[in-house]
């Protein structure tokens, strides 16, 4: 089994982590120009399973033993899947409300919201799982990032204030809500993972019932797949814009809508899964904390590439200046406490 055990090196995946969760939502927005978030979905969860066991069957089983992804679900206690498990419908709930928010406002507005409350909410719990880190600048590297979300925040009331109209006040609203919803979930799916999982990578065995991040992220990602049949049916049903969308509008997308919505996924689980193996050496929170620097990544996508403030007031782009400075300095005094 592949794990890191050098904090350098644990950094710099972490940082690949915050690239591979601040991009998969390009894929949607990609998607989207034909095809309903709602659809793309299902395509996504698909591409995250399909990793997970790629990833058990390749670098979670390199070397063979006790520690090997199929021996490892062996012997793993069935009580301590739920809590993966668990984690699977927490976060499955929090994503598909951060979609709906991506379909309404844009990435740029219901990532940096969203998932930048998932980073303090989470990285706050992972701390009280393992202790690692210097707390003092964890919560001050926090707090900083804290303030770059309401910057983000203000930046979009603001261009939608500039635009006018009752729609426009409605959209601010119900992007914002289903953000700060979906944030305020996704807290939690990390910890719940890490909860089980064995980060003594060099003893010889796991301990007993315990297991290893790929065991744990395949049932993990079993969970999300169970929970979609009910978390996207009813989306489906009663959807946040549009009409009602039914199953069988899934079958009529081509090969290439399909594809993108299952590289989708496979962007996510490989950062997910970086995360989960460098929480041992770079500390839960602390790998958990640069991860969700994704907040800033899908910011810069949403306002460079897809345009999302195009038009807006000069105030908006302050705003969001102010965004970025204070989330790199947030993320610069995290990766300090973990030293």
């Amino acid at each position: 089994m592949y794990y890191c055990s050098n904090y350098t090196l644990a950094v710099a995946l972490c940082v690949v982590t915050m690239f591979c969760w601040g991009s998969w939502g390009n894929t949607q927005k990609l998607a989207g120009k034909t095809w309903r978030f709602e659809l793309f979905y299902w395509d996504y969860v698909i591409g995250i399973v399909l990793f997970s066991l790629l990833a058990g069957f390749t670098m979670g089983s390199s070397g063979g033993g006790a520690w090997s992804f199929v021996e490892n679900l062996k012997s793993s206690s069935t009580s301590q899947w739920i809590w993966p498990f668990l984690g699977g419908i927490v976060f499955n709930a929090s994503n598909i409300l951060l979609s709906a928010a991506i379909a309404v406002a844009g990435m740029s507005v219901a990532f940096p919201v969203g998932v930048g409350l998932a980073l303090v909410g989470g990285t706050v719990a992972n701390w009280f799982v393992d202790g690692k880190g210097n707390p003092y600048l964890i919560w001050i590297g926090l707090a900083v990032i804290v303030a770059s979300i309401v910057c983000n925040a203000l930046a979009f009331k603001a261009k939608q204030t500039a635009s006018g109209g009752a729609s426009d006040a409605s959209s601010v609203k119900k992007g914002l809500f289903l953000a700060i919803f979906a944030g305020l979930l996704m807290s939690w799916f990390s910890p719940l993972v890490n909860r089980v999982v064995d980060m003594g990578f060099t003893n010889p065995a796991p301990a007993d019932g315990r297991m290893t991040p790929y065991t744990a992220f395949f049932v993990f990602t079993l969970g999300v797949l169970a929970s979609n049949f009910v978390f996207n049916t009813i989306m489906m049903k009663k959807p946040v814009s549009g009409e009602p969308v039914n199953g069988a509008d899934w079958f009529k997308g081509g090969l290439p809508v399909h594809l993108v919505g299952i590289l989708g996924g496979c962007i996510w689980a490989t950062g997910t899964l970086l995360s989960f193996v460098t929480a041992g050496t770079a500390g839960a929170a602390i790998a958990y904390a640069l991860g969700q620097g994704a907040t800033l990544v899908s910011a810069l996508w949403g306002i460079l590439v897809w345009k999302e403030f195009k038009g807006a007031p000069k105030k908006s782009g302050a705003l969001n200046l102010a965004m970025i400075l204070l989330f790199l300095v947030g993320l610069a005094l995290l990766v300090a406490a973990g030293q």
